[in-house]
């Protein structure tokens, strides 16, 4: 099925198209344990970083402001993060509270399994390769996006 998607000419769209059939594939899998994808990886990249800004995190996960805000707030309720405030009483420093923590465990499992569907589909060069590929995309599009904000100053 995947062969009968037209080929788009922007890399955005592309990338963008994916990353939903990902994140729908993502989503299905972690269902079970009550968790969205977007809030497993909050949950892995605080269980990797330990304690972090709010800004921190963002920059990590490449997410916005105003995204990662509201995706704190909702696993602040559910008592998967504890927050206190920085030395900068602006700043909040984020980590996985022991709820987080039993979430995460609970998902794992769940996310393994798709991540063999995936990788059994694709092949581990292939696999190894996309990952590699999207960190060298990241790192490219953050520093554009950098030297376009000091073009404006």
């Amino acid at each position: 099925m995947a062969d009968s998607l037209p080929s788009l000419p922007c890399i955005c769209a592309t990338l963008r198209r994916g990353s939903r059939t990902l994140t729908q594939l993502y989503d299905e899998a972690l269902r079970p344990v009550g968790l969205r994808a977007t809030q497993f990886t909050v949950l892995q990249a605080l269980s990797l970083t330990g304690e972090v800004s709010q800004g921190e995190l963002g920059r990590l996960l490449a997410m916005d402001s105003t995204t990662l805000t509201r995706t704190l707030e909702i696993m602040g309720q559910h008592g998967w993060i504890a927050k206190r405030r920085g030395q900068d009483r602006r700043e909040w420093r984020m980590r996985l509270s022991k709820h987080g923590e039993t979430r995460l465990k609970r998902a794992l499992p769940h996310w393994q399994k798709v991540q063999r569907r995936l990788r059994t589909k694709l092949g581990n060069e292939l696999s190894d390769s996309l990952l590699k590929l999207t960190d060298k995309l990241t790192s490219a599009v953050t520093e554009l996006q950098q030297q376009h904000k000091e073009k404006l100053l």
